[in-house]
């Protein structure tokens, strides 16, 4: 455990052990601090509870152009403002008092909300450091609620993929926890589970795992969804928006595709409904190819495969079918791959007024994006990895949802649409309790290509 926590603490860089250099405090400042190697801007504020802004409004050096924090630098640190800012602490020097145990809790909604974080939290493989971007995405979560006077006293634990889960729920700063996100590993799940309903814990599992446990604990929320959950929002939304469409299913000759149980199941339910559809081939000659399409309703076009090369034919064949019959009005409804190749279909996207269905949608041009971007390369010296949903920013948005519902209903958060109003950045999160267990996340978006090259998402 310690030698999996040094690897956290080097990557993380932002619990190195700090000390006041001088006792020295007069009424503006409260002491001095001397910086230390890989210490960041964004970790001592938070050592010393205090904003970003607070601690360069107290060193206007760090305002010049091209500041950077050195090694050895003195920083004057102010008091807080108001009442107690963000704390962040590590496992590993962090306590809780006998008192914190969860027999009887006090209400989080007047206090400093206690998060736990439990994920792989390490340099060691891709695990690791995809975790490691999410997590100072929650810091910066934790950051942002400060601002609103919401504050976060923050335990982090490496809870990587060999280490015992049971040791670290040893830690008495792990049963004092109103919240832990994790695990990223479905072996964890019994323990965390039993160790969350005991205490009275809200479990907030962020990603893919196999977690059985979410039928009969109540206390469990999961974020991820299913394949199969997917597909059967989707086709409910489908069916709605598109009830006065002609459907047009493309079959692609793609023998690796998946997709087939999507739009199987579709047009079933399109077969259940009446509702007359067309199905046609890429490889159709051009005459079939256009008897599938309808001259007197809008046809909403589904191929079969979410691969980019498919994609591409499937839009030259359409563009050669709109030269000769441009009365045909065409809508494409896409999968979340799509999303990828907006470098080489955007223009058809917009053309083809494209539906997009996910379950998260990053929006590069979005000026909350590029604040966030911008804040987690100031922080950390480095630049969001490259995937899609970015990691930092699924972290941010999950902490700053479920924190600030804490911070307002307690306990009795749910995550229940209209509670918060909060808007995302890239991740929508909506929950519906499942049977009597836990809560069950059922947010979905459709990504809009219009053709007048504005793109909107649509919130279900």
């Amino acid at each position: 455990m310690n030698r999996l926590l040094r690897y956290f603490l080097l990557f993380v860089t932002l619990f190195v052990a700090v000390g006041i250099v001088s006792a020295q405090e007069n009424e503006s400042f409260r002491g001095f601090h001397k910086v230390k190697r890989k210490e960041t801007i964004f970790g001592i504020s938070h050592m010393y509870e205090i904003s970003i802004e607070d601690l360069i409004q107290a060193n206007p050096e760090m305002k010049e152009p091209g500041y950077e924090l050195k090694k050895g630098t003195i920083l004057k640190i102010p008091f807080p403002k108001g009442k107690a800012a963000t704390h962040v602490s590590s496992a590993a020097n962090s306590t809780a008092p006998e008192s914190a145990s969860r027999t009887v809790r006090d209400d989080v909604r007047g206090r400093a909300i206690r998060l736990g974080v439990m994920l792989p939290l390490h340099d060691i493989n891709g695990d690791g450091r995809r975790m490691v971007e999410y997590y100072r995405g929650v810091l910066m979560a934790c950051d942002s609620l400060k601002k609103l006077g919401i504050s976060v006293d923050v335990n982090a634990w490496n809870a990587s993929e060999d280490c015992d889960i049971n040791q670290i729920l040893e830690d008495k700063a792990a049963a004092s926890c109103d919240m832990i996100i994790g695990p990223l590993y479905s072996k964890q799940m019994d323990a965390l589970s039993a160790f969350a309903s005991r205490h009275d814990i809200r479990l907030v599992i962020p990603f893919s795992i196999n977690a059985p446990q979410l039928a009969t604990n109540s206390h469990i929320f999961q974020i991820w969804q299913s394949p199969t959950d997917v597909n059967e929002t989707t086709i409910s939304h489908f069916l709605e928006r598109f009830k006065n469409y002609h459907p047009v299913f493309i079959d692609c000759n793609d023998s690796t595709s998946k997709k087939g149980i999507f739009t199987f199941g579709l047009r079933r339910q399109l077969e259940q409904r009446g509702i007359q559809y067309s199905v046609t081939n890429l490889k159709s000659g051009e005459d079939n190819f256009t008897k599938s399409f309808s001259s007197s309703q809008q046809n909403v076009v589904i191929l079969n495969t979410g691969r980019s090369p498919e994609l591409g034919v499937a839009f030259s064949k359409i563009n050669g079918m709109k030269v000769n019959h441009p009365e045909l009005e065409i809508t494409m409804f896409g999968y979340t791959d799509w999303l990828m190749y907006t470098r080489a279909h955007l223009e058809n996207f917009y053309k083809y007024n494209t539906y997009i269905p996910s379950v998260f949608y990053f929006n590069a041009l979005s000026p909350a994006t590029q604040r966030l971007q911008q804040k987690y390369r100031w922080n950390f010296h480095a630049d969001m990895q490259n995937s899609l949903p970015r990691f930092a920013i699924t972290g941010f948005d999950q902490a700053y949802f479920f924190l600030r519902g804490l911070h307002k209903y307690g306990k009795a958060f749910t995550g229940a649409a209209g509670l918060l109003g909060y808007p995302p950045v890239q991740t929508p999160l909506q929950f519906e309790r499942y049977g009597n267990g836990g809560m069950r996340n059922k947010a979905l978006l459709f990504i809009h290509y219009r053709p007048d090259h504005i793109v909107e998402t649509i919130k279900f």
